[in-house]
């Protein structure tokens, strides 16, 4: 904190997503109505399976993590970048740029572990699902989730310890529309190429541990599935991992192509694209990735709507 307290740059600006007057309100009339989405669908999902007991299932109960991490994921990002998209100044201060970078990653990497907790339900129901009832206890599913946000918490503080190293002096300007860590690393006037290692390591442990636990889940899901006579118990299984399989691909393309390469610049180009995919498109896909293929979710909606209108009669 010493070395913040010294540095030359007391804001900086987010120049990312720039371009005429028009594109800019274009632009946030897309988000917004993409955030009102998130926000409605995510917390819809939320309420959706409280009310309903019969969703009181460790399926849902992660669902319902994944809905309130996506939820805060996106109130990280979108509400400073629809600011900047209908101002000219687009300055974000130095201590609110370095608590987004940390809520970023925390979240993001919360997710990531989350996801793998989510692939072991399946791996479970499928291969024993004659022990599903121990396997999966409550006490289990709360330490799997305790476990994603521990981590998370963990990267995040290891990124602060890193950029608090780092001294910033000369351009305050980052060429991105929030503050991700290499575009602001790019910025200091200290030797970073240690810290980029280091950084560098974590996000690619965070990111192929993760990748690879849902990756063995999935192999032993696959073997499994195989060796099922019958074509609906096939089906059967395949539909009951195809939405997390599906939200897991999306999630983990992105950010392996934003992060895990090297000699990478940001730009308007493509790395930005994949970058409005994970922060501000996904959180609002993943509720309905996992709710319109859902017959569960479905006869949830419709009993908590049969009982709503029989109160109403009863009245």
């Amino acid at each position: 904190m010493s070395r913040w307290n010294n540095t030359n740059v007391p804001d900086f600006i987010l120049m990312g997503l720039t371009g005429s007057g028009e594109i800019r309100v274009v632009l946030f009339m897309l988000f917004l109505l993409i955030y009102l989405v998130t926000v409605l669908g995510n917390v819809g999902k939320i309420l959706l399976i409280c009310l309903d007991h019969q969703l009181h299932t460790p399926m849902y109960f992660f669902l319902t993590q994944l809905s309130l991490l996506d939820l805060s994921y996106s109130t990280v990002i979108t509400p400073k970048t629809l600011e900047n998209l209908l101002t000219s100044t687009k300055n974000i201060s130095f201590m609110g740029c370095f608590a987004q970078m940390y809520f970023f990653v925390f979240l993001g990497a919360a997710e990531c572990f989350l996801l793998s907790s989510m692939a072991y339900d399946p791996y479970v129901a499928i291969c024993h699902p004659l022990y599903y009832p121990v396997f999966m206890s409550t006490r289990l599913c709360c330490a799997l989730l305790f476990g994603s946000y521990l981590i998370g918490f963990m990267d995040s503080s290891v990124n602060l310890l890193c950029m608090s190293r780092l001294h910033f002096c000369d351009s305050n300007v980052i060429h991105h529309f929030f503050c991700d860590i290499p575009p602001v690393l790019s910025l200091s006037c200290t030797d970073i190429y240690d810290t980029q290692i280091l950084l560098f390591i974590f996000a690619g442990c965070t990111l192929m541990v993760s990748l690879i636990t849902i990756s063995v889940s999935y192999v032993s899901i696959l073997y499994t599935i195989l060796k099922i006579n019958s074509t609906s118990g096939k089906q059967k299984a395949f539909s009951t991992c195809a939405s997390h399989l599906l939200g897991v691909t999306i999630f983990y393309g992105t950010l392996i192509f934003t992060y895990l390469k090297p000699n990478k610049s940001y730009s308007l180009g493509k790395d930005q694209v994949a970058s409005v995919l994970y922060t501000i498109v996904i959180p609002m896909l993943n509720p309905l990735i996992y709710s319109l293929r859902n017959k569960e979710v479905k006869n949830a909606l419709i009993r908590i709507i049969q009982k709503r209108e029989g109160s109403r009669q009863l009245k």
